[in-house]
């Protein structure tokens, strides 16, 4: 499903340069639950980035289902992690204005879809969330904003969910809702790469790997 190789990234941080990718590789199987941990600054942010199309390395290959991001333009890059990529970030980057069923349908902006509507229908269903689905944000629970941040991530069926500290806002109970969700999604065929501190997340995912220093120190490709 995904594969990444020899990424490198360089990122200049005032009078100094600092390597947050160094030989970077890794690949996540469909199907398959993959958890990164490692401490702040150690690269698992900018893997993601560059996983899903969001930011170019400076060296090294991506390749998702064979095809490299890198090589479209970016128009056709936005177009193809609209298809083919799910993204929950710690912080839900949820639309504040619109209702849990519009946010969960925002990706169809982007790759439209006839069944778009019933599809986030079902998700909100799924997730717990129908008797929220006209409220706004502001008016959730952390863990309640999280679960529509995840469904907005299924909703184009994308092959490959990338998670970047999921659970890091959430209590124990929403964080196993929110886990035990991305390990559904895997069990169904898809791929998840999640970045963590949460312990929990190990309970979860079918192999846990650490990064530091912006190396991955015990990946088995």
């Amino acid at each position: 499903m995904l594969r990444v190789e020899n990424l490198a990234k360089m990122y200049r941080v005032a009078a100094r340069t600092v390597c947050a990718l160094d030989g970077v590789s890794l690949e996540v199987a469909a199907g398959e639950f993959i958890a990164v941990h490692g401490p702040s600054g150690c690269g698992k942010t900018t893997l993601l980035l560059a996983a899903g199309g969001l930011q170019r390395p400076d060296a090294g290959r991506v390749t998702l289902r064979g095809e490299n991001p890198y090589d479209l333009t970016p128009e056709a890059r936005a177009a193809w992690r609209a298809a083919h990529v799910g993204f929950v970030f710690q912080q839900f980057h949820l639309i504040p204005y619109l209702t849990v069923l519009d946010n969960v349908l925002a990706p169809s902006v982007a790759a439209p879809a006839a069944d778009a509507g019933k599809r986030a229908r079902e998700l909100v269903e799924r997730f717990g969330l129908a008797d929220r689905a006209g409220h706004v944000p502001a008016e959730l629970s952390t863990g309640e904003r999280q679960r529509v941040a995840l469904a907005r991530a299924l909703l184009n069926r994308p092959g490959l969910v990338l998670a970047d500290e999921p659970t890091g806002n959430l209590d124990p109970a929403s964080a196993a809702v929110v886990l035990g969700r991305l390990a559904e999604f895997a069990k169904s065929g898809g791929a998840v790469l999640l970045v963590t501190h949460d312990p929990l997340a190990a309970q979860y995912a079918g192999r846990t790997l650490t990064m530091e220093g912006g190396r991955m120190l015990n990946v088995k490709c």
